[in-house]
């Protein structure tokens, strides 16, 4: 089995760019990141504290599941389709505060990996690269600025109709920046193999279709 691993930053474009290289690929997509914001929906639907031992107790309550329906991604949680409820800003941030627990990491480490060894796959998260695929074929770090990352992510709000300022955006980024560059564990970083991509001044197309040149060379 072929694996691409993809890290980065929020908001850096790692899902939609991944998913678009999967399907060129004819790979696996596996957004990472959906697993995490769906294990922070059953903690904010629980009401529990994100504390260690609390978390531990609902792993063995809950049932998490991905699915790929007409080649999408979906997500369920306790058999209900999720996928669009685990993508608010609330769930974000509170995503960014419990996959900085080992407990969570250690939770689905195990499904990552499993995916990996069953199927070609395209995978992103934060430390795909140095943590979950180690050994991937192929590694990219997707960046952009903070500045054009929270200009896209607002570009998205508004097409939500959701109320945020530019600012308010901004300072989001800038802050699950801090969480996930300085967690205590698999802090978000480049892993020695992997090929710095920063997408900054690229248009979605001309970042797909860098990578996948990337990815053609590494495999050759």
């Amino acid at each position: 089995m072929k694996s691409i691993a993809i890290d980065g930053p929020a908001g850096a474009g790692k899902s939609t760019i991944a998913r678009l290289v999967a399907e060129r690929l004819n790979f696996i997509y596996v957004d990472s990141g959906a697993l995490y914001r769906t294990v922070a929906l059953a903690v904010k639907q629980k009401g529990i504290l994100v504390v260690p031992v609390q978390l531990q107790q609902i792993f063995s309550e809950i049932q998490i599941e991905m699915c790929y329906i007409d080649g999408l991604q979906h997500m369920f949680l306790d058999g209900v389709d999720v996928s669009d409820r685990i993508r608010s800003s609330e769930i974000s941030q509170l995503t960014s505060q419990i996959a900085q627990l080992k407990v969570v990491r250690e939770y689905l480490f195990s499904c990552q990996q499993k995916m990996a060894q069953e199927h070609d796959v395209v995978m992103d998260g934060r430390d795909i690269g140095t943590e979950i695929l180690p050994n991937a074929n192929v590694k990219i770090f997707l960046t952009a600025t903070a500045q054009e990352r929270a200009q896209r992510r607002y570009k998205q709000l508004l097409e939500s109709k959701t109320i945020k300022t530019l600012e308010e955006v901004l300072q989001e980024v800038k802050q699950r920046d801090e969480n996930d560059y300085n967690r205590a564990v698999s802090p978000l970083r480049q892993a020695e193999d992997a090929i710095l991509v920063d997408t900054s001044d690229m248009t979605l197309e001309e970042s797909v279709d860098f990578i996948l040149d990337v990815i053609s060379k590494k495999l050759a």
